[in-house]
């Protein structure tokens, strides 16, 4: 992309950049979210595995990683430590040694009814109910898949 003079620069204030409105609500959110995942001994990434696996349990690693948009050097420790937490289970495909597979293991079904209130306690600090996120949800859904076919393109 050629650079512009210096004196052709136009640039909205930072306030109304849309890479800083998400910037501020990715820290407000994980301020939020921080707390009541330490309460259960989770972090973010991982709470985020486990919902994925909630929805479908038995997943490989590649699933997951593009479910989750994380690399597989990211996804794999954090798999190690889920595991070694007792939350879930790795192991090879029986039909493709190259592939492993993730599951849930008793105590990470568990898991899922003790985390019933940190969605709520999010909904009640944004002060919306699930279905008014909906929008705004396909809002920066949109703006993500954007940004990553921008890339690619």
């Amino acid at each position: 992309m050629p650079a512009a003079p210096a004196d052709q620069i136009v640039r909205p204030p930072l306030e109304d950049m849309l890479c800083f409105a998400l910037y501020k609500a990715h820290h407000a959110m994980n301020r939020v979210y921080k707390p009541l995942l330490g309460e259960l001994g989770l972090t973010y990434p991982q709470y985020l595995v486990l919902l994925a696996l909630w929805e479908r349990d038995d997943q490989n690693v590649g699933q997951l990683g593009a479910l989750l948009h994380l690399e597989s050097n990211t996804l794999t420790p954090l798999l190690k430590r889920l595991e070694t937490a007792g939350l879930v289970h790795r192991r090879r495909a029986a039909n493709d040694e190259r592939q492993v597979l993730v599951s849930l293991t008793e105590t990470g079904r568990a898991m899922q009814e003790r985390s019933q209130g940190v969605t709520q306690c999010v909904l009640e600090t944004l002060g919306m109910a699930h279905e008014e996120t909906r929008p705004l949800v396909s809002s920066v859904s949109g703006v993500a898949d954007a940004l990553v076919a921008g890339r690619e393109a």
